[in-house]
């Protein structure tokens, strides 16, 4: 195949103590995994530079790979709200950074990225752990948790997203 048939995803997990981020290549219908981690930030540091270090880092990664497009997961309200503000925050911080390098943006929500990875809604984590490990020929299990959602919410561009 040629570079044209090719794509790079990078996918966003956002979290405010941790943000997992993932980059995978698409080459036809074949995946493969570039990169994954998880950027962590303290709570004692003072909120606008554990933002800032999220948007840093997220740039940095979309300066390194050069993803043509990003899934990013929605906020998910459950029962703790300051949480999902948290999230919501360390979210703006990530799409900022995607913003400012052009990327296309897929947003998908915990149950959209379950049901494309694993084919069920209410999957567990080591669930799509495993499944993210099968789908990209992966020898381990992606870790932390955070950075094999992220790799998740790439592959689910790959099949809801739009083409970038």
């Amino acid at each position: 195949m040629t570079r044209a048939d090719s794509r790079t995803i990078l996918g966003i997990d956002p979290g405010l103590a941790n943000t997992g981020w993932g980059v995978i290549e698409q080459v036809g219908s074949r995946l493969s995994c570039c990169a994954y981690g998880c950027i962590s930030t303290p709570s004692h540091m003072e909120l606008s530079q554990r933002l800032a270090k999220i948007h840093e880092q997220i740039g940095a990664v979309a300066r390194r790979f050069e993803p043509a497009c990003v899934g990013i997961e929605t906020v998910w309200f459950g029962q703790n709200v300051t949480a999902a503000f948290d999230t919501g925050q360390a979210r703006g911080a990530a799409l900022v950074a995607c913003a400012e390098h052009g990327l296309s943006v897929g947003e998908f929500s915990p149950r959209q990225i379950k049901l494309a990875v694993v084919g069920e809604g209410t999957a567990d984590k080591s669930q799509v752990q495993y499944m993210v490990r099968q789908i990209l020929r992966l020898d381990h299990l992606p870790h932390p948790d955070h950075a094999a959602d992220a790799l998740a919410a790439a592959i689910c561009y790959v099949t809801h997203g739009p083409t970038c």
